[in-house]
């Protein structure tokens, strides 16, 4: 009976099966490679002389259990941030570009493109929004007069990206000249920051508030004309500066910025 029961059909052997030879080449190669992936594997072992195909390794390797080990990636250790200890000691400023999908109708067709300008303070987090239909040096500029008019109290040092709206400094030119946004800085006495070149993260609020603008605004809005952008965009500047925050303690932004100019409070 015993004989009778349900075994393997699994042959213990096969003609084309890994001879011994290839076995010791393969756990010889993965010991001097253990990092190096399937394909790469594969193209060494070709050069020594391997013949079967990539799917033939890889059934071989699981069975030896002989896959690649991943080493770690290193781990980014960020510098502790610097928090701010008033309103306008370091206001964040960068450009948002419009989603094509939110342009409808004549717009559209005319195949117009429209810009978020930002400013954050990052003591408040209190915002201000300005709509445009270009980024240049000149828009910056104008935008930079608007926002200090708009913020009720003093700006002393703005941060922004490299971008040519902005700055020179990453231009082909040998001495880059001031642009009328850094002019702008330098009559009003503002000291201009600029993050390090591709690193976003440095210029973090500003492009955080971009993210929650796509989920909250830009999801679910169209536009039908510069106009009609310019009025949806202040709304939702106001419902963003009295909405309260966890970062303020559950205040709004406007609240946060009333109690310190009125009382010097902190709350």
């Amino acid at each position: 009976l015993e004989s009778l029961k349900k075994r393997s059909h699994r042959p213990h052997s096969h003609p084309n099966q890994h001879t011994e030879e290839e076995i010791k080449l393969i756990k010889d190669m993965r010991k001097r490679n253990k990092h190096t992936g399937l394909v790469v594997f594969w193209v060494k072992l070709r050069q020594k002389g391997y013949k079967r195909s990539i799917p033939s390794l890889w059934r071989m390797l699981n069975k030896l259990e002989l896959q690649p080990v991943k080493p770690p990636n290193p781990k980014y250790i960020p510098k502790p941030y610097e928090k701010m200890q008033y309103p306008g000691q370091r206001v964040q400023i960068d450009v948002k570009y419009v989603p094509d999908a939110c342009i409808v109708g004549d717009a559209k067709a005319e195949g117009r493109k429209f810009y978020q300008y930002t400013a954050i303070d990052e003591y408040s987090r209190f915002r201000y929004l300005e709509a445009f239909e270009e980024h240049s040096s000149y828009s910056s500029a104008v935008f930079l007069d608007h926002m200090l008019k708009a913020f009720k109290f003093k700006v002393e040092c703005i941060q922004t990206d490299n971008g040519a709206e902005f700055t020179k400094r990453l231009g082909s030119s040998e001495k880059p000249t001031p642009t009328l946004f850094e002019k702008l800085l330098k009559q009003r006495g503002i000291r201009h920051k600029l993050i390090k070149p591709y690193t976003p993260r440095h210029n973090g609020k500003v492009e955080r508030s971009h993210r929650k603008d796509n989920e909250y605004f830009y999801a679910t809005h169209k536009f039908y004309s510069f106009d009609d952008f310019k009025k949806q965009l202040a709304v939702h500047s106001r419902k963003y500066n009295n909405f309260p925050m966890r970062p303020l303690n559950w205040k709004s932004p406007s609240d946060y910025i009333k109690a310190f100019l009125n009382y010097g409070q902190v709350f």
